[in-house]
Formats: C-alpha cells, structure tokens, sequence
C-alpha cells in the first residue's frame, strides 16, 4: 500500500546555504582535530623518547600520506578557530543577515586557507 502523505524534501533536492556547509564542517573538523590528537601525544611521546624515537618521528613525518594529514590538521585547526570566532559574533547578536551570513562563510574559508598558507610558507 503507497503511503499517500508527501515526502519532505531532503537533501537530494534542498541545497544547503554555505553557512549550513560550513557548520557540518566545523563539526568534522572537530571530529579530525580530536583524532588528530593522538598524532599530537605521538610526536610529544617522540621528542621526550630519545634520539631514536626522534629519528622514528622524523622518517614516520616525511611519509606523503602524512604530511597532507598534518597540514589537515593544521586548516582544520584554523577553520574550526575561524567558525568559533564566527559563533563569537554571533553570541553577540551580529551577523545573521543573509548577505552577511555568505560573506562570513566565504571570509572564514578563506582566513583559514591563508592562515594554512601562511604557517606553510613561515616552517619553511
């Protein structure tokens, strides 16, 4: 028997606004960041470990598949400040106008890529 009340509509057909991909990204940045936790214990563990377990941390830190999860790491830790400076002003009843709600979506992509850009280009 068909179910004969509408379906709401989901997200195959409803486009989510910036600001609401910018929220589901804020909390997958959280979740990466706690992850990436352990990678962070790993190098402090290294460096207080000796000059072999130094060595390790060095060779396991130069492998590819490293080095673009560090630098997740890194974007995902500057996105997330960026989202929660957002919800700063937000706490302080600024920004919800529509207009300003896209602007500050796109600004807070963009300070996180530069500030990635930046510590990239400053560790040499």
């Amino acid at each position: 028997m068909a179910n004969p009340r509408p379906t709401s509509p989901h997200l195959q057909i409803y486009k989510l606004p910036l600001s609401g991909l910018n929220s589901i990204s804020h909390r997958i940045t959280g979740v990466f960041l706690s992850v990436g936790l352990i990678g962070v214990v790993y190098i402090l563990w290294a460096i207080s470990g000796g000059i072999t377990a130094y060595q390790n941390l060095q060779t396991v830190m130069n492998l590819g598949v490293v080095q673009v999860l560090y630098w997740g790491f890194i974007y995902a830790l500057f996105f997330h400040l960026c989202h929660g400076v957002r919800h700063l002003l937000w706490d302080m009843v600024k920004g919800f106008e529509r207009d300003t709600l896209n602007r500050y979506a796109i600004l807070e992509i963009v300070v996180a890529l530069l500030l990635t850009l930046f510590t990239f280009v400053i560790t040499g």
